[in-house]
Formats: C-alpha cells, sequence, structure tokens
C-alpha cells in the first residue's frame, strides 16, 4: 500500500504558497470537520454588498496557521524558547480556532442553538478530535483554552493583536476590495517580542498597530457592521426564527436532515456534552442546508416564512434606519401602522417583519489586556497612551449606532 505523501503546499491569493507543517497538520486539514469549513463563507451575507466577499473559514483558517507559523520563528529568533510540541500545539490552536462555526457566521448561533456560542462548539470538536487522535492535541487545547503557562502562547491565538484577526483583517479586506482595511501583518508579527510571559511589540512597530487599530475600526462599519448587510443578518435571522417556530407547530417544513435536527429540538450547550451524535450532527450543517432551505421556502404556504425567504433570495433586502440616539417610539409606531396596513398580519407576526436593535464596535477594548509597546529602555506602555500620531484613546470607547429596520 503506497504511503500518502502528507507534505502539501496551498496556493492562497493574499500570501502565496502555504505549506502544512507536518503529518497531524495534515490529518486535521483533511477530516470532515475542517474540510467542512468550505463550505461556510468567512463574511456571511456580506458578499450581498461586497460581491468578492465569497472566501470561505476555510481559506482564513489556513492564513491564520500561516502567520503563526511565522511568529513562531520570530520569537524563536529573538532567543524566545518554544519547543518544537509547543509550536505544533500553538499552530493547531490557531488552525482550529473557527472549527465550531456554524453556518453564516453567527446567524445560527442567535436563532437555531441559542446561547451556545462558536468557542464552545470549537472547543467540543477539538477534544471530539483529540480522542481520535489519541490525545495529542491536549497542549493545543491548553492554549485555547488559556491553560497553557506560557500564556503568550495564548495571546497569539486569542487577543487584541493576534493571529486571527491579523488574518480576517487582512484577507476580508483583500476579497471586499475595502483598500482601508489593509495592513501590514508582516511587519506586525516581525515586531513581536516577548517579555514577562506576555506578548509586545517593540516601539519602532507602533505606527502599523496604530493603523492596525484604525483599520479595524473602518473595517468594522465599511464591511462587519454595514447597513445593508445588518439587514440582510436580521432576515435571514428570522426565517430561522421562524422555520423554527413553525416546526415546533407542526408545520411540514422542508429541510435537510442536520438542519431538521435543530428546527424540531431546543438544543442547549449540555446536549452536546451528553449526547455525542449532536456534534456530529451539527458538523454536517453548513452554508448549502440553510440557502437550499430558503429556496424552497419562498413557495411556502406560511405568509411570512414565503415573503422572508423571496426578499432574501431576489435581494429586496428591507430598509435600515441608523441613529446615535435610540429610536423614536412613534417612529416605531407610525411604521408598525404601515406593514399592518400593507400585509394584515397579527402582532406576532409583526415581530418577524421590523426589527429595532443596537449594534455597537470597539476598535480597542480597555478592558481586555492591552497591546504593550515595548521600549529600548525596557519599558512598557499600553497603546492607548504610547501612541502620538492618533489618540487611540479615543478609538477605546464603543461606539454605538441604534438600528431600525422593516420593509421597503
Amino acid at each position: 500500500m503506497a504511503v500518502q505523501n502528507k507534505k502539501k503546499i496551498f496556493n492562497d491569493p493574499v500570501y502565496g504558497f502555504i505549506s502544512i507543517p507536518d503529518e497531524l497538520h495534515f490529518d486535521i486539514i483533511e477530516h470532515q470537520y475542517f474540510q467542512r469549513l468550505r463550505r461556510i463563507k468567512q463574511l456571511g451575507m456580506s458578499h450581498y454588498v461586497y460581491p468578492g466577499a465569497l472566501h470561505t473559514r476555510f481559506h482564513h483558517s489556513l492564513g491564520a496557521m500561516h502567520l503563526m507559523q511565522q511568529a513562531i520563528q520570530v520569537l524563536r529568533s529573538k532567543g524566545k524558547t518554544i519547543t518544537k510540541d509547543e509550536g505544533q500545539a500553538v499552530s493547531l490552536a490557531i488552525l482550529m480556532h473557527d472549527i465550531g462555526h456554524g453556518p453564516y457566521s453567527h446567524t445560527l448561533e442567535q436563532s437555531i442553538v441559542k446561547g451556545i456560542s462558536h468557542e464552545n462548539l470549537s472547543m467540543l470538536i477539538m477534544q471530539n478530535l483529540n480522542l481520535e487522535h489519541n490525545h495529542q492535541l491536549d497542549e493545543a487545547i491548553e492554549i485555547f483554552c488559556g491553560r497553557h503557562p506560557k500564556s503568550y502562547l495564548t495571546n497569539l491565538v486569542s487577543s487584541q493583536l493576534d493571529m486571527d484577526r491579523l488574518d480576517y483583517l487582512k484577507r476580508d479586506s483583500f476579497f471586499t476590495g475595502v483598500s482601508e482595511g489593509t495592513i501590514n501583518a508582516e511587519r506586525l508579527i516581525t515586531m513581536l517580542d516577548v517579555v514577562d510571559n506576555e506578548l509586545v511589540v517593540e516601539a519602532k512597530g507602533i505606527y502599523s498597530v496604530e493603523n492596525f487599530i484604525v483599520a479595524r475600526r473602518l473595517m468594522y462599519w465599511q464591511v462587519y457592521l454595514h447597513k445593508t448587510v445588518l439587514s440582510a443578518e436580521c432576515m435571514l435571522m428570522n426565517i430561522l426564527r421562524r422555520a423554527k417556530q413553525l416546526s415546533t407547530m407542526g408545520f411540514d417544513l422542508f429541510a435537510t436532515p442536520s438542519l431538521q435536527y435543530f428546527l424540531q429540538n431546543n438544543i442547549q450547550l449540555s446536549d452536546f456534552d451528553e449526547n455525542t451524535n449532536n456534534i456530529v450532527t451539527f458538523t454536517n450543517l453548513d452554508d448549502y442546508d440553510i440557502s437550499a432551505s430558503i429556496k424552497v421556502w419562498m413557495n411556502h404556504e406560511d405568509k411570512i416564512l414565503s415573503f422572508l425567504c423571496e426578499s432574501i433570495v431576489n435581494r429586496n433586502l428591507f430598509k435600515v434606519e441608523l441613529s446615535k440616539d435610540e429610536i423614536d417610539p412613534e417612529r416605531i409606531v407610525e411604521i408598525e401602522k404601515q406593514i399592518r396596513g400593507k400585509f394584515d398580519v397579527s402582532d406576532e407576526e409583526l415581530s418577524y417583519l421590523i426589527y429595532i436593535g443596537t449594534t455597537s464596535n470597539s476598535a480597542y477594548d480597555p478592558n481586555q489586556p492591552n497591546i504593550n509597546i515595548l521600549y529600548k529602555d525596557g519599558t512598557i506602555q499600553n497603546i492607548s497612551e504610547a501612541a502620538d500620531q492618533l489618540n487611540i484613546s479615543v478609538l477605546t470607547t464603543p461606539v454605538v449606532k441604534h438600528y431600525l429596520c422593516f420593509p421597503k
């Protein structure tokens, strides 16, 4: 029997050639749980605004792994001891950090499996994979959970300046064409160092850090929280909410077996621990399950479900009004009156056609571990105090916007 060659190279549109570090990485990438990420778009509904935003969680996970390889090399070159096992573990942790994402990014978390974050699911899937691979992922899981004695390894996976953020900003900017999100990931990584077990950035990289923070803020308002994207995500969430309600009421609803299971059952986080079949069923779900169902539901007898599905398939998206202040209650009453006049709906059905909410973005969160700048004399300063070109401290205040979303 021929031995399989596991030394593979990917041609990535953002970085060029990406090589797989070892056989264990190869086996994880080949696993069906990881291959599923090919069928989940990185930016959910953003392609309704930016047609090029069709890249996947698979792309992003490989890119983050590639950047982690670079970060390990940089830190080793500066005299930091990262053993072969630690290097492998931190690389595997970033490779699998998004493995628990549901279809269409965060939409599923809000509508079908409420109260279960993708981080929880990533952890459960990693534990399953660990059993399959004879506990070879023990150290990767420790890093992912923040239990590893070298806390800077966890910082590389999850912090305000981690390989996840560096990749998604660079990649999302590339695929959307939003040049304001462009960052110099290579320079940021080259400037990394470790002091007292914490990740720091050398002072000569300060402008790259400032650019990174500003780019992240601009990408949030221009891409991730763009009002049209917000509209499409609200509609999709309410399609799934309506489908779940109709299923529990006994309506006959087309769905793939995996989607059917989550529509008909109220699954909690504890259900995943108690029943490993739930993980298998969840990892059968991807964007295709949702989009195929929506196409069929366009012709469903329920007028709310069919209207929402037809609107999203043909991109007749709801209008969004954004405001710095809370939405005027009189404005809400006026819109509700118009909707009732046009659609002849009950109060309960009305809730699927008008959405009121808030969205917020903090480019740099003072409540999370700082991005620290290391000076030549050994002193360390928080970026919000160290930055001189731009007042980063201004960007620490969350910007909150209120929105009202309704049919045009």
